[in-house]
């Protein structure tokens, strides 16, 4: 099976510009402490790399 990256979104998106939330929103995180996980693709990484100072990532191996 493929890698897995589970997202943790660990600041607010309040304030943030309108960009940044459309990324957390795309990424699925709504409410702040929320976790998703998703497959790790190069397009989920860039995604990530928009708002690294607002998430936490754990790589999962399965």
């Amino acid at each position: 099976m493929g890698k897995t990256l589970k997202i943790k979104m660990i600041k607010s998106e309040i304030g943030r510009p309108e960009k940044q939330r459309k990324v957390l929103r795309g990424l699925g995180l709504n409410k702040l402490n929320s976790c998703v996980t998703l497959a790790d693709t190069p397009q989920t990484r860039g995604m990530i790399n928009k708002v690294i100072h607002l998430v936490s990532v754990e790589d999962i191996r399965e």
